[in-house]
């Protein structure tokens, strides 16, 4: 199954503004939020944050 450009763009972007409006938390908290909010695991995130 591939994924839409689109909705890899805006979750690249919901990533990339959660980080930057949480930035005081610590970025373990910030990735546990993100992994209970998007169902997608650690390494995905990171990966969207190099980029």
């Amino acid at each position: 199954m591939q994924r839409s450009k689109l909705l890899l763009e805006k979750r690249k972007q919901f990533v990339q503004n959660y980080v930057e409006n949480n930035s005081e938390k610590q970025m373990k908290v910030i990735v546990e939020e993100l992994i209970e909010q998007l169902f997608i695991s650690e390494k995905t995130i990171y990966n969207i944050l190099k980029d």
